[in-house]
């Protein structure tokens, strides 16, 4: 898979794409629908897959103040293209030319001028151009006369009921609905990192764990839980996973902390995927580090039984 960070002027070289527009944060199983669509109309039109998201998040760029929590970083949206089969990607950067863009200017720059677009799916609810100001029909009126062959716009795809949406899965998440969520994205919830070399103190005190920042994307859950890690050997390792920001020992940075059980190897520099499976408490300030360790101990337990009884396959 082809991936670029913008497109600046110049078209990529392709005589013609098809394209599919959005932020697809998380890949929930409204957007894997919309893919399925995009790849099928590459397949009948025989042109390349193409997906333009924005980076970063156009919410971020408009509320500065407020942190977005992201269900996926750059990254593993990257790798979920890959995994379901898109050929290119293109991250626009989201700033303010991009933003002031009317929606005819954005179709003329980038759709027809640096992709050569043939054909554009975009989902339910999509809105682009300065202000959301165009719409699926403003994209169809505005391509009609600028080459653009059809707009395939998707429904929205529901469970229980109700519209999935990236909003819905981070709700799911910040109450711990890891069922929820899971259906909701059609996965398991994970998070992907390199592991850092953190302060030693788990070590000391027989628990040692793999620390990955991720307050980069900060995502919207938090709390203690059994996972499950994939990266370090074959196959998914048991581990209990703090996310937080370690109150008890004064952290100011938001930390995932994972916990392998029965494990003693190490592997610092590695790049893992954390698998979380179930919640088992929030975060907790405890008034000494002994009270703390008693309570790692209590978690490991719990984790350690709770995925013996509910074993995953990968």
């Amino acid at each position: 898979m082809d991936w670029a960070r913008d497109l600046g002027n110049s078209a990529l070289g392709t005589p013609s794409v098809v394209v599919a527009i959005g932020n697809f944060d998380g890949f929930h199983l409204g957007h894997q629908q919309l893919i399925k669509t995009l790849k099928a109309r590459s397949k009948e039109l025989s042109l390349k897959s193409t997906v333009v998201t924005f980076e970063p998040h156009p919410q971020t760029y408009f509320q500065p103040h407020i942190r977005l929590t992201r269900l996926s970083s750059v990254r593993e949206k990257l790798e979920l293209f890959r995994d379901h089969g898109v050929e290119r990607v293109i991250a626009l950067r989201f700033n303010e030319q991009l933003a002031s863009l009317s929606a005819e200017d954005f179709v003329r720059k980038y759709l027809v001028k640096s992709l050569s677009a043939s054909h554009v799916v975009v989902g339910y609810d999509f809105g682009f151009g300065a202000g959301r100001s165009g719409t699926a029909e403003d994209l169809q009126a505005l391509g009609g006369g600028i080459r653009l062959w059809g707009v395939s716009s998707r429904a929205p795809v529901s469970i229980d009921g109700q519209k999935i949406s990236s909003t819905r899965v981070r709700e799911a998440l910040e109450i711990g609905d890891l069922v929820l969520a899971e259906r909701l994205l059609g996965r398991p919830y994970a998070i992907s990192g390199r592991v850092l070399y953190g302060d030693q103190r788990g070590r000391t005190w027989g628990f040692p764990t793999a620390n990955l920042l991720v307050e980069r994307h900060t995502p919207p859950l938090r709390g203690v839980f059994a996972v499950e890690v994939a990266g370090v050997e074959n196959g998914l390792l048991p581990g209990v996973a703090n996310l937080g920001f370690r109150p008890t020992v004064g952290g100011d940075r938001l930390l995932l902390e994972v916990h392998l059980i029965n494990f003693s190897g190490t592997f610092y520099g590695d790049r893992i995927r954390v698998v979380f499976r179930k919640r088992i408490r929030a975060e907790t300030k405890f008034d000494s580090f002994d009270a703390l360790k008693d309570q790692i101990h209590k978690d490991t337990l719990m984790a350690s039984t709770w995925l013996t009884e509910n074993p995953r396959t990968v």
